[in-house]
């Protein structure tokens, strides 16, 4: 009895230990996604988005390998099926969120397209009503509602207090990527493969197909500066920003850490505002809508994960 009492404490460290652990990942992951719109606006201005994208898978990719020769994990044996799922995990969630992110970053105000892109907490919590059971779902569903309709505001509002004046590829393409993110955000999790084995093969299928996109459009290479910060999109926010979010997801679910995660649309929104990015006053009430919504989302789902 005493010695079941002694791995009580013991247990309960290991778990807090885990917890403080995925907090520090989601916060490294969010310091580093809140740069990526800035950034790449940066290299929009004077490179097609598929040189940019290519940098960036490139970058990526020398991350996820550095990471996995210094890992010291056994490959464990797994199913065709199940590595089948995880190449489909890393995929969407990698190539499908970053390409469509920056198709909507050229096709569109960046400002914009980094709020709607980062609705996919929202889209995590339309899921979570149906198909877990939340403890508070009208809450859940009330954020989500509030923050599409913020999403709605942002693009009628961003220029000209009209409907749609960016090109609607690029909304569309900024929806698709949150799309892929909340299904990565959700899927990561459940999968046992590690995140540098699960990352590095699409990272390496990203580069060729970025690789053959260049080709088509005409490949210049950059040099200094633009191929310092194209490096750094892939290996900052692209390579351990994901390997970062990867490991929080994988050492605490989604409860207390997708909070953190929802500082990324303020502080991105913040960075380009500082940059000279304007919305007009109706598209800044729908980010404040979006960014209010998310935070309820998170608070809620952490406080059920708490619960359990």
């Amino acid at each position: 009895m005493v010695e079941q009492q002694n791995r009580i404490p013991c247990r309960l460290f290991r778990q807090g230990s885990g917890s403080i652990s995925a907090l520090v990942f989601a916060a490294g992951a969010v310091a580093l996604w809140s740069t990526n719109a800035l950034v790449g606006k940066s290299l929009l201005a004077s490179h097609p988005v598929s040189q940019v994208q290519f940098l960036q898978f490139a970058g990526a990719a020398l991350v996820f390998a550095v990471i996995r020769l210094m890992g010291r994990e056994r490959a464990a044996l797994v199913t065709a099926g199940a590595a089948l799922i995880s190449l489909a995990v890393g995929f969407i969630g990698l190539v499908g969120t970053m390409v469509l992110q920056y198709i909507a970053f050229a096709s569109m105000p960046v400002i914009e397209a980094n709020v709607v892109a980062y609705t996919w907490p929202l889209m995590v919590a339309a899921a979570v009503i149906a198909l877990e059971n939340p403890r508070r779902p009208a809450l859940l569903g009330l954020a989500a509602v509030v923050g599409f309709i913020g999403v709605a505001l942002v693009i009628s509002g961003g220029r000209n207090q009209s409907w749609l004046q960016g090109d609607l590829a690029g909304y569309l393409a900024a929806f698709g990527s949150a799309l892929c993110m909340a299904f990565y955000s959700i899927m990561v999790g459940r999968v046992a493969t590690p995140a540098d084995r699960l990352l590095l093969p699409s990272s390496l299928i990203g580069v060729a197909l970025t690789f053959l996109w260049c080709a088509r459009d005409g490949f210049t290479w950059p040099v200094g500066a633009d191929l310092a910060l194209g490096l750094y999109l892939g290996a900052g926010p692209m390579g351990l920003g994901y390997y970062f979010w990867s490991r929080a997801l994988k050492l605490e679910g989604s409860g207390r850490v997708a909070v953190v995660a929802y500082l990324t649309p303020i502080a991105s929104t913040l960075l380009l505002t500082l940059s000279g990015e304007r919305l007009t006053v109706t598209a800044i009430v729908g980010a404040i809508l979006v960014i209010g919504s998310c935070i309820a989302v998170g608070v809620e789902r952490s406080e059920a994960e708490n619960h359990v």
